[in-house]
């Protein structure tokens, strides 16, 4: 390795690990890779798995054994070339007992679900051993109130976004329907072509091409406005300095896709806008009950919210030409339009906060914006401007400047489509599937995960800014509910 000049990535406090280093693969790292190995973006995923059934770690150990480790990034440790300063990816030999975690725990012990969620908060201030593959499978075989068991699966961001990861998940699944089969992959489907004649095609290209330059060019400026100066209203679900680099608490609850699609149905609209309505409606309910409680009042049906909060969340774009889930064959593919990696890009969105009368002004309010922001390239222009900005003035520089942006808003967003039918984890039934990350400078993150029939809502907080993180999951899951009936009682009318 030294006749190389090259040198694992540690840091301060880790142990020496048995990987063995291969010197002749090595693959050069890309812009995002670089950059989530700054300081100020260090980010991490943890995905909880709840199983039907007890895991058996060693069906689990042929597993991972026979795919993940076929991947490369599961199979390699980031390096930095000393001569020219070059981060890389170096192929490692594996020693899987390393990567699996096991603890000896009383399956019959009091308050499981406090455990679980002490044990993910402690996760969170532990770092992944940067001398070996960024990754860790963690087996808990205890019963909660959801699962007879859990798994946890806990890696750098460095090695992909959230869609490459539900790829990578579903690779090493099956159908529970049919143990030889892989899960089917939702699609996105596309409107169909009308025909329309040569001079209103026309006609309507023009005004789309004029409306994506206007919204794009309005975007771009805010988001200059926002590294320059422009900042959210400090509300109690504002981190402060700092956020990022507290420990979290993974908390999460489930909602009925049905039910979200009833909503969807009715109005018109897509689950994205269902989403984004819920969380608009939620974060309303929630802080005007927290500045209730502030100011001594105490209660949530009277209107306690200032005038003119500007709350924005940074809203998590696959910047891919082929969108959805894919299958991981294809991610890997050279030339595949859904290339394997950290293909996305965020986009600033306002999240009108209010306690409107009528609880389906929430919706229509969220698909106005989310309609003009698919007219817009921000998501490509923060994808490129960070990169820009990287091959100028390096990846610490990089790293601030989208730190300053992140920072700057409330909230991040994702929304990842899951399986469409049950599926099995190398055999281990799946209850529900919550992922999340920690590490960027939010107070609140929040990962809508669909599965079957099921929406899971799963957040990461920090908890000294959100005491009361199941308050906000109710919140979440009642907006829903809010949602249901008012659509309800518009068909009766």
């Amino acid at each position: 390795m030294g006749s190389l000049g090259l040198k694992p990535i540690t840091t301060s406090g880790q142990k020496n690990s048995t990987v063995v280093v291969i010197e002749q693969e090595q693959e050069p790292a890309s812009p995002a890779t670089r950059l989530f190995h700054t300081k100020n973006l260090n980010c991490h995923i943890i995905a909880i798995l709840g199983c039907t059934t007890k895991i058996n770690p060693d069906v689990i150990k042929k597993g991972l054994e026979s795919t993940l480790l076929n991947h490369p990034r599961f199979s390699s440790i980031p390096v930095v070339d000393e001569k020219k300063g070059v981060r890389k990816w170096k192929k490692t030999k594996v020693n899987v007992e390393e990567h699996i975690v096991c603890p000896d725990l009383d399956p019959d012990m009091d308050s499981p679900d406090v455990f679980l969620e002490n044990y993910t908060f402690n996760q969170t201030t532990i770092p992944l051993d940067m001398t070996k593959p960024l990754w860790e499978v963690h087996i808990l075989n205890i019963k909660t109130s959801e699962a007879n068991a859990i798994g946890i699966l806990k890696l750098h961001h460095s090695i992909g976004d959230g869609m490459s990861i539900v790829s990578l998940i579903l690779a090493c699944t099956r159908k529970a329907s049919d143990p030889e089969a892989l899960p089917t992959l939702p699609s996105s489907t596309k409107k169909e072509k009308n025909d329309v004649g040569l001079l209103r095609r026309f006609c309507y290209y023009v005004w789309f091409l004029c409306m994506v330059f206007w919204y794009t060019i309005g975007d771009v400026v805010l988001f200059l406005a926002t590294i320059l100066f422009l900042k959210d209203t400090e509300t109690p679900m504002k981190g402060g300095v700092g956020v990022e680099h507290s420990p979290k608490r993974l908390v999460h609850t489930t909602v009925s896709l049905d039910d979200m699609k009833i909503v969807k149905n009715a109005l018109n609209l897509t689950i994205n806008d269902v989403v984004m309505g819920m969380a608009q409606a939620g974060f309303s309910r929630y802080l005007n009950r927290r500045y209730g409680n502030k100011n001594g009042k105490g209660s949530s049906k009277t209107n306690n919210l200032p005038k003119n909060i500007r709350l924005r969340g940074s809203i998590v774009f696959n910047i891919r030409p082929s969108t959805g889930i894919k299958a991981l064959a294809e991610m890997m593919e050279k030339k595949s339009k859904a290339r394997w990696g950290n293909k996305i890009g965020y986009v600033l969105t306002r999240l009108p906060i209010s306690l409107p009368d009528n609880p389906l002004d929430y919706i229509r309010q969220a698909k106005t914006i989310i309609d003009r922001k698919k007219l817009s390239l921000e998501s490509r222009f923060s994808f490129s401007a960070a990169r820009l900005t990287q091959d100028i003035f390096g990846s610490k520089v990089a790293a601030k400047v989208t730190r300053r942006v992140l920072s700057s808003t409330t909230v991040l967003i994702s929304n990842v489509v899951g399986p469409q039918e049950e599926i099995t984890f190398y055999g281990h039934k799946l209850a529900y599937v919550a992922p999340t990350t920690f590490g960027l400078p939010y107070a609140v993150t929040i990962h809508f995960q669909s599965y079957c029939n099921k929406m899971t809502i799963s957040m990461a907080v920090d908890p000294q800014v959100i005491p009361d993180p199941y308050q906000l999951c109710d919140d979440l899951q009642d907006s829903l509910q809010m949602f249901k009936e008012a659509v309800t009682k518009q068909d009766m009318v």
